[in-house]
């Protein structure tokens, strides 16, 4: 299995000069290798912050961050991200969307062309490789994007709130096709959240996070077998994750 666990010990995140903003504070988890974490928590709470620590793009202020068994100084090698806005690019179909990481490492294209036919098979995208952004749907496009952050197997995806634009029917139908492509991959995802029932259905563990400075107030395990049906979210255990996370949420307003 190409994954990666993730270990943060102690972490924080501050912002600024003189004035300094405290994103992250205390922040410790354990992730598995082949894991999928989603991240749940209010607006400005730093599960975003969490999630670009873990892909390099922010440096941690204090504590110990490490991808497999390095530290993170930077991007580490052979992560995949998927943000909420799909960022194709219009004027390149969908294969060669999904095959501008590949250009970006400097490796042939022609060596991942059957790759790339077997993750639009997996999305349903098969007939739509020679397609332009704005001939898709939303979700369709999302999907393309989600290709393009597997195209070269990464050991780690991160995910930062990828639905969150997408209408609610849409959404439901994301979440499940997001559980079929995970359970084939099995590769180890974070995904960053507002919706309880969307981090209950798709996550092993919720990770919540508190209001700023962010820290973990629970990491929650979720037991549901797999592959989830969208019916279990009217299940009474599921109602019963839902309303304790809830009660969370409205413990960190008082």
């Amino acid at each position: 299995m190409n994954a990666a666990g993730v270990v943060a010990e102690s972490i924080s995140k501050r912002y600024g000069g003189t004035r300094q903003t405290q994103a992250l504070q205390d922040v410790s988890v354990s992730i598995q290798p082949g894991q999928f974490v989603s991240i749940l928590g209010p607006s400005g709470c730093g599960k975003s912050t969490f999630l670009r620590c873990v892909a390099g793009l922010e440096r941690i202020t204090d504590g110990s961050l490490r991808v497999g068994k390095d530290p993170v100084a930077g991007p580490p090698d052979n992560i995949g991200m998927v943000f909420q806005r799909d960022a194709l690019l219009e004027w390149r179909t969908i294969r060669n969307n999904i095959l501008l990481p590949i250009e970006f490492a400097g490796k042939s294209r022609e060596n991942y062309q059957h790759r790339v036919d077997a993750l639009l098979r997996l999305t349903g995208l098969s007939g739509f490789a020679d397609s332009y952004p704005h001939e898709l749907s939303g979700g369709m496009r999302q999907r393309a994007s989600i290709c393009r952050a597997l195209v070269d197997d990464p050991r780690l995806l991160l995910m930062d709130e990828p639905f969150g634009a997408l209408d609610a029917l849409t959404r439901d139908q994301m979440n499940v096709e997001m559980q079929r492509i995970w359970m084939e991959t099995r590769n180890t995802t974070l995904f960053v959240t507002h919706g309880i029932a969307e981090a209950i259905f798709l996550g092993d563990v919720v990770l919540v996070f508190c209001p700023r400075p962010g820290r973990i107030v629970e990491a929650i395990p979720i037991g549901f077998p797999r592959p989830r049906p969208l019916e279990l979210r009217e299940s009474p255990e599921f109602g019963r994750l839902a309303t304790h996370i809830r009660g969370l949420f409205e413990g960190m307003e008082h």
